[in-house]
């Protein structure tokens, strides 16, 4: 079974190189592979909204924001692209399009499946569609390549993101790695950083393909994958492991991050808001019903199973939940954490040189905190 991980890797080498011939492209990440990518499910015609890019960055406090009127009226339609193949990990957005949050909001919302070839800010950057998913380091990279994309809200505080090892292997901590394969995407951020911090100059970096085969085999290696997915096929598979989480090496990303172009927020401020705040209360929604929604998921991804399903929408919970989504309200972010992932891919040489980071993300637009 081929490892969601692995399309999230290949995406990403793809998207920076799309991003340096045009400022109209974008990264992408994935999850779960199937053959479905590009499906849709909308609330009527499911036609993309056209929008455009390239306007002034607004402030993180949202005081440069333009001022939000009140929820649009009439009917607009809407495009979400989303990181991957329909999945739990986007089950907020599928609460919010079959509850009719979205249509309450004034939208005719189309949810476009992302996938290997599918680069979600390459599609809003060029106007395909109003608002796309992707993580917050593939954000900061694609605003250094020049496109000029916002983070609004955030699905999952942390991210699922997950190194696993054979538990007879007496790995307990990164710094373990060393002299073991390990089964890694080269330019994945996140390694970069691992092994800068941990001194990982012992540890034999392999080609990671996205099977999860040479890692069965291996009880000495270690490979990469998310919680959500990968323990599921592997306590399938029998096998004994364990799991060094990416946040507690320090690397906390923002995960299935919201975003829409500077132009959007210029020209539809309005428009954004109601997306933030529909969103925000279908995952409210999901939390509590993820099992009456995944049959809605599985209609735009046949290939994944309720129960698979059932299990990642498990997995998931604190990762949207809790933090500072507990205290803060779902889909919250801080000036914190986005300066200190920027900083960190400076250090790596994954960012050249750092911007304002009011430029990068924006709280303008969420509900606030929950009472």
């Amino acid at each position: 079974m081929k490892s969601k991980f692995a399309k999230r890797s290949a995406a990403m080498s793809i998207v920076v190189a799309l991003s340096v011939l045009t400022a109209a492209c974008g990264s992408n990440n994935g999850n779960n592979a199937t053959e479905n990518a590009g499906a849709t499910a909308s609330g009527s015609s499911g036609a993309p909204s056209p929008s455009a890019s390239g306007a002034p960055s607004p402030s993180a406090s949202g005081s440069a924001m333009p001022a939000a009127t009140e929820t649009p009226k009439e009917v607009v339609k809407s495009t979400l692209v989303l990181n991957w193949f329909a999945e739990p990990e986007h089950g907020g957005n599928f609460a919010a399009l079959a509850k009719g949050f979205y249509k309450d909001a004034g939208f005719d919302m189309t949810l476009m499946n992302g996938g290997p070839s599918v680069s979600s800010t390459q599609i809003v950057a060029s106007g395909k569609a109003d608002f796309g998913m992707a993580n917050a380091d593939d954000i900061l990279v694609a605003r250094q390549e020049g496109i000029p994309i916002v983070a609004i809200a955030t699905a999952f505080q942390k991210s699922p993101q997950a190194l696993f090892y054979h538990k007879e292997s007496g790995i307990k901590d990164f710094s373990d790695l060393n002299g073991h394969k390990v089964y890694v995407a080269s330019t994945a951020s996140f390694w970069l950083y691992m092994k800068t911090k941990f001194s990982l100059d012992k540890a034999q970096e392999m080609k990671y393909t996205g099977s999860l085969v040479n890692f069965v085999n291996d009880p000495q290696s270690v490979t990469q994958g998310y919680i959500t997915s990968e323990t599921y096929t592997l306590q399938q598979q029998g096998v004994e492991f364990g799991t060094l989480l990416n946040a507690d090496s320090g690397y906390n990303i923002y995960a299935g991050v919201y975003f829409t172009t500077e132009k959007m927020i210029k020209d539809h401020p309005d428009q954004v808001k109601a997306f933030v705040e529909a969103t925000v209360k279908g995952w409210d929604y999901y939390k509590d019903h993820s099992e009456e929604i995944n049959p809605e998921i599985q209609k735009q991804n046949p290939d994944m199973p309720l129960e698979m399903m059932k299990f990642s929408a498990e997995k998931e919970m604190d990762f949207a939940f809790g933090g500072d989504a507990a205290t803060n309200g779902t889909g919250t972010m801080s000036e914190a954490r986005w300066t200190e992932l920027q900083q960190q891919l400076k250090e790596v040489g994954v960012l050249k040189k750092v911007e304002p980071i009011e430029n990068v993300f924006t709280l303008a637009f969420l509900p606030g905190p929950k009472t």
